[in-house]
């Protein structure tokens, strides 16, 4: 898959032999820049490899120190494991400051009142180490209400904020009253300014020649100084704004896909590490605001598929150290609609039930979180290795097999595993257990990332040094064969000393 002949292993030092290297020949080809796992492939660039066994039999953890790199990043591989093919690599690093955002959904806060209905997802937001709410909006009667709230609020609470409008709603010949809503909003206390100038953004404007997003138009109704930075594509229709007239642009694509939003295929596989490299080359040292997203499920009569997670949170946010763009957006902050919300419960009432509590109600994320604050600690940083000041275990698993499931579009790209990322200030082994499946791992210090094998009935998780119990949880949820309605969301959550 990597175009190169694979090498043998056992030339390679530091694996093992016996069964451990009869399994790593047959699942596992090492090729030139990267690792052909079986049915996927990740194209890491690894400076060396060393192989772990398993406490248990099975399973296999291969640890590796990427080049340039002292993070060990390790993944948990079974030997049953039958993932849909992915794969990532290194695109030249942008040298800028850098700013962290996430995607607030307006659309679903017609029943907010207050600014202060706003102050818990500010200060949430700024002790994990975002800079900003990027607003999306459409053209409901509630909006300005809103907007004006969320700008109080981000102002009291010393955050940032600023307006992402959603193409899908807002036509071409309404340019100029986006324009004019910047106008509005730029003067704010809470507006991100930068370079000095208003911060602007937009979700799609450039694939529906009736609702093109034109920064001209935009800038002249605007009347100030902008730093326009919209969802355009390098392969999107160029009648209204050409690559000169942006400051840069914003990838929404965070999933691997076939290229056609929906899930990866065996012909068709497009990564997200392949959307940078795209994206990258097409704005040629222009801002390229990086995609970070966790997972992605919706099940609404208008839109049912699902892309595939597993481990992506992990891996994406060590693509992005590598990576190091200017500025990154993380999708969402509230969408309960796709699954990608990390911040608070979706059962809060400070927000309208689009239909999504079907899946999303139960299903706390807020793990993750927890988990991306070092790594946005790094970021900013220039750091390519993150710092671990507390251990934790951040877990995450589908309510259910996807057998159980039936047919769903794009389904058979998931793995019925449990996900586990150690973050751990020394080393140590992790205990995981999944119904009747236990596994055991060496984990290294700093952030590794492990899978077991699916099991229904109850999960734990356990961290374990010299022998002894550190701390150890049980999951919230148990795993069930009861799949009806559909909901392949995730339910996350953290074990971690007293806190577990």
């Amino acid at each position: 898959m990597c175009g190169v002949r694979p090498r043998r292993v056992s030339s390679l030092p530091g694996f093992a032999d016996g069964i451990a290297l009869g399994f790593i020949y047959n699942k596992l080809e090492i090729v030139e820049g990267g690792i052909h796992f079986d049915s996927f492939v990740t194209c890491y660039t690894f400076h060396k490899f060393a192989l772990f066994q398993s406490l248990t039999s099975h399973s296999f953890c291969l640890v590796c120190n990427m080049r340039a790199s002292t993070t060990s990043v390790a993944l948990g591989l079974l030997a049953a494991a039958n993932a849909a093919p992915f794969k990532t690599s290194t695109v030249k690093r942008q040298d800028a400051g850098k700013i962290v955002a996430a995607h607030f959904m307006i659309g679903i806060m017609a029943t907010r009142s207050s600014a202060a209905d706003y102050d818990d997802d500010m200060k949430k937001a700024k002790a994990a180490g975002i800079d900003a709410f990027a607003l999306n909006i459409a053209k409901d009667d509630y909006t300005d209400a809103q907007l004006n709230y969320a700008y109080e609020s981000a102002a009291n609470n010393d955050m940032k904020v600023f307006i992402s409008f959603d193409y899908n709603y807002f036509e071409t010949s309404e340019n100029e009253a986006v324009g004019a809503k910047l106008k509005e909003y730029c003067g704010k206390p809470g507006q991100l300014m930068v370079d000095g100038k208003c911060f602007a953004s937009t979700f799609n404007g450039d694939n529906d020649p009736s609702k093109l997003f034109n920064a001209n138009t935009v800038r002249t109704a605007a009347g100030t100084d902008l730093y326009l930075v919209p969802n355009l594509s390098p392969t999107g229709i160029r009648d209204a704004t050409a690559v000169g007239d942006i400051d840069g642009s914003f990838n929404w694509i965070g999933w691997d896909s076939n290229g056609a939003n929906r899930a990866p295929t065996a012909e068709s596989n497009v990564t997200t590490s392949d959307f940078d490299s795209k994206y990258t080359e097409w704005l040629a040292g222009k801002t390229y605001m990086a995609p970070v997203s966790p997972w992605f499920f919706t099940n609404f009569p208008s839109k049912a598929w699902v892309f595939p997670g597993d481990l992506l949170w992990f891996r994406r946010w060590n693509e992005i150290l590598a990576l190091a763009p200017q500025m990154l957006e993380i999708i969402t902050w509230n969408d309960y609609g796709e699954s990608h919300y990390i911040g608070p419960d979706s059962e809060t009432s400070l927000h309208n039930d689009d239909g999504s509590s079907a899946w999303a109600n139960g299903f706390p994320h807020d793990g993750w979180l927890e988990m991306a604050q070092p790594y946005i600690a790094a970021y900013k940083a220039g750091s390519k290795e993150i710092s671990v000041t507390e251990d934790k275990l951040v877990y995450w698993y589908r309510p259910t097999p996807k057998a159980a499931c039936g047919t769903f579009d794009g389904i058979d790209t998931l793995q019925d595993a449990v996900f586990v990322v150690a973050l751990l200030q020394s080393e140590g082994n992790v205990t995981v257990t999944s119904g009747s499946n236990t596994q055991t791992f060496y984990a290294p210090a700093g952030a590794s990332a492990y899978q077991v094998a699916m099991g229904t009935g109850a999960q734990t998780f356990a961290l374990l040094r010299g022998g002894a119990d550190v701390f150890s949880a049980k999951g919230g949820l148990e795993i069930t064969e009861n799949c009806s309605p559909v909901n392949l969301n995730a339910f996350v959550g953290v074990a971690k000393g007293n806190a577990a």
